[in-house]
């Protein structure tokens, strides 16, 4: 039996079906449980994976958490700057915030050293509400 070769995709479309996993998971995801939460759509390779994940990161449509090395879609509609992670460490939930403040004081920082800043990410470890409110 002859196997059919696999019809290529559009990179938009890579890059529709991996937003869409990401959306669709709740919960930081690695590049490989995005593989196995598509394997009914579509069949991935880890490196199509990463370079559809690297344009919707350059796009603002999808985030990387350094400290779990894991990605998560973007909650906002629109930034209006560096996004600000709080993951807790029980329930692995993340929420993604604005905190123009803080991200001002870390940028004037960075011009007053003469420090060239490429990349900023910012996340808050700990407990969240949900987790440390006591259950009744």
């Amino acid at each position: 039996m002859i196997k059919k070769p696999a019809k290529r995709r559009a990179s938009t479309e890579q890059d529709r079906l991996i937003s869409d996993a990401l959306r669709n998971a709740g919960r930081p995801v690695s590049a490989y449980e995005i593989i196995d939460s598509v394997r009914d759509k579509a069949t991935l390779a880890p490196q199509t994976v990463y370079r559809s994940l690297d344009r919707l990161i350059a796009s603002g449509a999808a985030h990387r958490l350094e400290s779990l090395n894991a990605f998560v879609a973007c909650s906002h509609v629109v930034h209006k700057g560096t996004a600000i992670f709080a993951i807790c460490d029980r329930c692995g939930g993340v929420d993604e915030f604005d905190e123009p403040t803080a991200l001002n004081a870390l940028v004037n920082w960075a011009e007053n050293s003469h420090f060239v800043l490429r990349q900023m990410t910012l996340e808050l470890r700990g407990t969240c509400a949900r987790c440390e409110t006591p259950i009744a």
